[in-house]
């Protein structure tokens, strides 16, 4: 279980959890701001822009502790089995 398979594929699911809640902010503010201006006709590039920056930026300062317990955690599994890996490839 302790190959390198295992790391990439816990790898790329932390980047998945990582990145998901910024991207789907991101995607949620933007559909709504195209159909906010789709109805009132608003053709202005800073509206689409600013409350997907600022709403992004909200998400990740609040998901920052968690991101960062959920990395040093990786980490920290990654260090500990160190030897682990290694033995499995001698």
């Amino acid at each position: 279980m302790l190959d390198v398979n295992y790391i990439i594929s816990n790898t790329f699911y932390i980047i998945l959890l990582l990145t998901a809640a910024p991207l789907l902010t991101s995607l949620i503010v933007g559909l709504l701001v195209s159909v906010f201006q789709a109805v009132t006709q608003i053709q202005d590039a800073s509206l689409a822009f600013i409350p997907k920056v600022v709403l992004v930026f909200l998400v990740i300062l609040l998901s920052l502790n968690w991101g960062v317990e959920l990395l040093t955690n990786f980490s920290l599994d990654l260090f500990n089995n160190i030897s682990e890996y290694g033995k499995q490839h001698v």
